[in-house]
């Protein structure tokens, strides 16, 4: 069934904050053909529920801002067509469930820039005349692809299920962190931080975040496993363990 047969859905949405409490409301809401499910909450806001909360922006994909949970799927809003959805159920939009909820749809994300904050930046190489080759610059492009929805974060079950943001990064920040360590002129060393302040041995390579990722990026096969084997050929190899207990500690 799609919109072309209908002309209107069932459509379920969270409403209310933490201290007035939560709740379902289900409201019948007009659909056209084409229609995303951006475009539902945004006709039931101007139509029924004025004082509904929803965050969003470009409406193109590129932004983040509408980033929620449709039956039950990290998803953004406005790329995800109710054509594509079983439109002979309601369907269901919640916020994202990993961050505090400041009303209806919209969470509080600020801890993802608190963790940004803390990772060291690009640090160039002392010369006048810096070099890349194409193959390099092709491999961190991918990377910069990432336009901080969250989605990867929300679904990420060492945050979402274990709440272990105290100590732990994320698949977001771990794609960051590979690109600042797969840039070949970055003259910095995370691999401590990657080990112990981001705790990458957290993530057991579920790929949850990467089968959420709108922009497609291969999360856990190149940036997350990548990073693991850094760590590990660093502190877990017993060559290179040997080789840094036998030579003396740089200055």
């Amino acid at each position: 069934m799609t919109t072309k047969d209908l002309e209107s859905i069932i459509l379920r949405i969270q409403r209310g904050t933490v201290q007035g409490g939560t709740r379902i409301e289900e409201h019948t809401v007009a659909v056209e053909p084409g229609m995303v499910v951006l475009d539902a909450v945004l006709r039931l806001q101007e139509t029924t529920a004025p004082d509904l909360s929803v965050r969003w922006n470009c409406k193109a994909g590129r932004c983040g801002s509408c980033a929620a949970e449709i039956n039950g799927k990290p998803s953004l809003m406005c790329m995800t067509k109710l054509s594509a959805l079983d439109l002979s159920k309601p369907i269901l939009v919640r916020p994202m469930q990993s961050f505090p909820l400041v009303k209806d749809l919209v969470t509080d994300v600020s801890w993802n820039y608190e963790i940004n904050k803390k990772i060291l930046p690009y640090q160039p190489p002392k010369t006048d005349d810096p070099r890349m080759m194409q193959f390099e610059v092709d491999r961190v492009q991918e990377f910069r692809k990432c336009i901080e929805c969250f989605l990867c974060q929300d679904t990420c079950h060492v945050i979402r299920i274990h709440d272990m943001k105290a100590v732990y990064a994320g698949p977001r920040f771990f794609v960051r962190l590979a690109s600042l360590e797969m840039h070949p002129l970055d003259t910095a060393d995370r691999i401590p931080a990657i080990k112990e302040d981001f705790s990458i041995g957290l993530c057991n390579i579920t790929k949850c975040c990467t089968e959420v990722c709108p922009e497609d990026i291969p999360i856990t096969d190149e940036a997350i496993i990548a990073l693991k084997e850094r760590v590990a050929d660093r502190y877990y190899d017993p060559v290179t363990w040997l080789v840094r207990k036998i030579l003396p500690k740089k200055k």
